[in-house]
């Protein structure tokens, strides 16, 4: 492939509901790019972008892929990306990269969640967009009335810029909205000039009237040409379009099929005409010093790349996907990384087209390119020149609140799985690893439920290492709602010297449940001396770790010595840190002892029409709704507090509830009592673990 000049440079990622068919049409454009020589597909397994074993099997995108194309002499960097929820992280990795977005719609399914959920992120990180209504040689799809799905959901500057033509209920065609001129599809993507039916002629006319009223509602002196001529040329219009398709103004649709490559040179045309090139965006990063350094894509300031995507294969290795954003980086150039510090020698430069690799001499700015094996970057990182010490933000990427227990079956598998995970996770900015110590468990943190199941089955396919996930065990704690007053008594006579400790306490509530205990000594008289004092105190510590109720830690305990005896010979600090950790458990069983769980806050953002299914779930898992607040896109944000171990799939139950539209964020907030059958069966589960 060719070494292509920021200005010849179009970044484009494709987003969409999952199954819309963003993967086949993106085989489509690597078609008529001539990366291919036949189109593979989705059923096939074998199309460019979804080459990875577990997107084959399950028959949809699990990770962002890049596919760079030539098109009339300029270069497309197309970057195909997921659609189901649970893989949003590798959409947001995409559009980071992106300077526009194609989002593809089902002519037969219309508007889906995905398509919402692809405008959103666009607005979110301010993407030109274009929309490509895909399926349209099926019987059954309706191109106006998802035209009218769009202008409902997106708003009135959505603009179809075709038409389509058909012979009967086939797609035959396109009329041009802009130009009038009519296209026919023929075999293999190509097309031949046609005459407009008289069955698209009034269709024509009312996109075109409408187009050029949009055209000259955005600029004042398009407003007077079209106020004194009541048309507007061809030129202005696709002028006016350049630069409203840039600004966000506007978002053009288009149709076609992906499966034939229908409609598929149309839409590359114009990607290349109104998408806004590298060179036409700013890009600024902030140096050491905390002022600005104004990339811009410019090839003449300092080298500089941004690491928007990790690839870790088992059999290709690991590649760092770059977005140069100043500079033309060069073979063997040395970049320091801003996160470490550390000097990455940059040694050979590649393109990626799936999972081949194209080796390039060098990668100007604004274009995307893969470096292979920097051990010590990752997703985020900025490398820049030595001297320019710039860092680019990152992305606000969606948090994942979706977790399980891990646990490993096979004896002596621990460090791979490990070694494996941290893989994984390396490639998927939603995957967490955390170790729960204080709980004893191993915790995977994901978007959803499927994508914690993928994580499993990927461990196996690719590793060959297998993980069980179990529900987790939630971090409860041990506390005392009363007083008691118990003694203590170690006494241990085995020949020679024995051992003797006897405390006399009394616990109560400390009102302080964010510590542990409090230790105070009463003692009068020297009954206990003085020197075993710490020995009591070691004794608490070590028994509040995990408490005798449910085997919990301990919080809220005041302690208090004031009375033992003591023998001269026998006693030591052993005998009386045992005789201080028999009391505490008497003590603690004695005090009225409860179980606490943890409150997390919760905000459920959703549209208005479910703002009541949601709060009546939210009722059914013990959650008090605190109030709600109306945000922007007919929304509410509906707050409240649940208990965290009533979250367990909740991913799930909202997305079925509210269509995949809900999402929501959740914190830890306070502690507070388990009601009495949460307590009974935390209880009765340590006496069978204790079996």
């Amino acid at each position: 492939m060719n070494v292509y000049k920021t200005e010849d440079i179009r970044n484009v990622v494709l987003l969409g509901h999952g199954s819309s068919g963003k993967t086949t049409l993106a085989e489509g454009m690597a078609f008529l790019g001539g990366i291919v020589s036949r189109m593979g597909t989705i059923t096939g397994g074998n199309t460019v972008s979804d080459f990875d074993k577990e997107e084959q099997k399950r028959g949809f995108s699990l990770s962002a892929t890049v596919i760079p194309l030539e098109w009339n002499k300029k270069k497309i960097n197309i970057i195909d990306t997921p659609g189901y929820f649970d893989f949003v992280g590798e959409a947001e990795q995409g559009l980071s990269a992106a300077d526009g977005a194609v989002i593809v719609i089902s002519g037969k399914d219309g508007v889906q969640t995905g398509a919402v959920k692809a405008w959103e992120l666009c607005e979110k990180y301010n993407v030109p967009r274009m929309i490509f209504v895909t399926d349209m040689d099926l019987a059954d799809a309706d191109f106006g009335k998802v035209v009218e799905d769009c202008e409902a959901k997106f708003g009135q500057n959505v603009a179809p810029v075709v038409e389509p033509i058909k012979e009967g209920d086939k797609l035959a065609g396109f009329v041009d909205i802009i130009t009038g001129e009519g296209t026919k599809f023929l075999d293999g993507g190509k097309t031949a000039s046609c005459d407009v039916p008289a069955s698209a002629q009034d269709a024509y006319e009312t996109g075109h009237n409408e187009l050029m009223e949009a055209a000259a509602g955005s600029d004042e002196e398009l407003m007077e040409v079209y106020f004194e001529n009541g048309e507007l040329t061809a030129e202005e219009i696709q002028g006016a379009l350049k630069n409203n398709v840039a600004s966000g103004d506007l978002v053009p649709m288009y149709l076609g099929c992906g499966v034939t490559a229908a409609g598929v040179a149309k839409l590359l045309n114009d990607i290349i005409e109104y998408i806004p090139s590298p060179a036409q965006i700013k890009c600024a990063g902030t140096l050491d010093d905390g002022s600005e350094f104004n990339a811009d894509y410019d090839d003449a300031k300092a080298k500089s790349v941004y690491i928007f995507k990790t690839m870790v294969d088992p059999f290709i290795g690991k590649y760092s996907l770059i977005k140069v954003k100043s500079g033309v980086l060069k073979t063997d150039d040395q970049l320091v990384n801003g996160r470490t510090n550390n000097t990455e020698k940059v040694g050979k430069l590649y393109l990626l087209q799936g999972n081949k690799t194209i080796e390039v001499p060098e990668i100007h700015a604004g274009d995307i390119g893969a470096l292979a094996k920097l051990d010590d970057a990752k997703t985020g990182d900025t490398l820049a020149q030595k001297g320019t010490s710039v860092t680019y933000p990152i992305p606000d990427f969606t948090k994942p609140y979706t977790y399980m227990r891990y646990t490993v079956p096979n004896k002596g598998e621990d460090d791979k799985v490990s070694s494996a995970l941290v893989r994984l996770a390396a490639e998927d900015v939603t995957l967490k690893l955390v170790n729960d110590s204080a709980n004893g468990q191993q915790l995977l943190y994901a978007v959803g439920d499927q994508a914690l199941e993928i994580v499993k089955s990927k461990l196996m396919s690719r590793y060959k290492v297998e993980i069980n996930l179990e529900p987790p065990r939630y971090a409860f704690k041990e506390t005392i709602t009363k007083e008691s007053d118990v003694q203590g008594k170690h006494k241990k006579q085995s020949g020679g010297h024995g051992q003797y400790g006897d405390v006399r306490m009394r616990f109560s509530p400390s009102g302080d449940n964010e510590s542990a205990y409090v230790f105070e000594e009463q003692v009068v008289g020297g009954s206990v001396p003085r020197n075993y004092f710490p020995a009591v105190d070691k004794g608490l510590a070590e028994s509040v770790v995990a408490g005798p109720l449910a085997g919990y830690p301990v919080v809220g305990v005041k302690a208090v010595l004031y009375d033992g005896s003591y023998h001269p010979v026998d006693s030591s600090e052993a005998a009386f840190k045992i005789a201080a950790s028999l009391a505490f458990k008497d003590g603690f069983m004695k005090a009225g002892p409860v179980l606490l769980e943890p409150i997390m806050n919760l905000k459920v953002t959703v549209p208005n029409d479910f703002t009541g299914d949601v709060m009546g779930d939210l009722n059914k898992r013990r959650g008090r709704v605190l109030g709600m607040n109306p945000v922007a896109g007919g929304k509410q944000v509906v707050e409240a507090e649940i208990p965290e171990m009533e979250l367990f799939g909740y991913c799930t139950v909202l997305r079925s509830m509210t269509g995949g539209i809900g999402t929501y964020e959740v914190n830890f907030d306070h502690y507070e009592q388990a009601p009495r059958d949460i307590q009974e069966k935390e209880v009765a589960k340590k006496a069978a673990e204790a079996e």
